[in-house]
């Protein structure tokens, strides 16, 4: 059952917009085009109806911001998706890898009862397994992994980009939130850490643009560019 009101195509829209948001990126037609890879006069539709509907408003910029209806079913259906990965993932055993487009597919369909069991199911859980808040607002804010000096103190809070293929690289380099170690190689070719416990993490630069984390030395907080952060063949947050 879709929230109240909004078709399944508006939510994936409102869904991505909200991520914008969210990662500190500019909320425009071209930024929602290129996230959802579709093109412009297909987006520039959608808004045109989102905008109708009273969701969103748009400025002579075409600046895009939320309507108080439209940022209450934006965070309505960010959280019931990250729930959904979290159950998934602690509760029925699924790959953390795994678990992002069938959190899709099932954000749709979900009654606030099945909500709540689920919360209940996930107990102290405060996070989807990619790292996003389920609560939307407590975000952590963090600095990408490619800027991180060689030598720094480094936790793993999130994945930005939560296309499959690419939860599925992180996987396989033996990468997840909450792991922590020491930056030891940072170039044009490779960003790798060793963990605590010896292992080490490599990842190619462009990758290491979409983990964010905390560092000791920290870089200066700068969002990662928007072609560095394509939501993936169909959606992503």
């Amino acid at each position: 059952m879709a929230e109240q009101g909004a078709t399944v195509a508006e939510e994936e829209y409102l869904q991505s917009l909200f991520w914008l948001y969210e990662a500190g990126l500019p909320m425009t037609g071209a930024n929602v085009a290129r996230a959802m890879q579709l093109s412009a006069p297909t987006v520039h539709e959608m808004l045109g109806r989102l905008e109708r509907d009273g969701y969103i408003t748009r400025s002579r910029s075409r600046t895009i911001s939320f309507t108080e209806s439209g940022s209450a079913h934006a965070e309505a259906i960010v959280r019931r998706h990250r729930l959904i990965e979290r159950f998934l993932t602690d509760v029925l055993g699924i790959p953390w890898d795994e678990v992002h487009e069938e959190a899709e597919r099932l954000e749709h369909a979900m009654s606030p009862v099945l909500e709540e069991r689920m919360l209940a199911a996930i107990g102290d859980a405060k996070t989807c397994p990619h790292g996003h808040p389920i609560v939307v607002g407590a975000r952590i804010s963090g600095v990408p992994l490619a800027d991180v000096q060689v030598g720094a103190s480094i936790s793993v809070l999130r994945f930005e980009n939560e296309a499959e293929d690419l939860l599925r690289y992180l996987k396989d380099a033996g990468i997840e939130p909450g792991l922590a170690g020491t930056l030891v190689r940072s170039d044009e070719t490779r960003v790798a850490f060793e963990t605590k416990d010896g292992r080490r993490c490599e990842l190619t630069p462009s990758v290491a643009e979409t983990v964010s984390v905390l560092a000791d030395p920290s870089p200066p907080p700068r969002t990662a560019l928007p072609d560095q952060l394509v939501l993936g063949q169909r959606y992503g947050r």
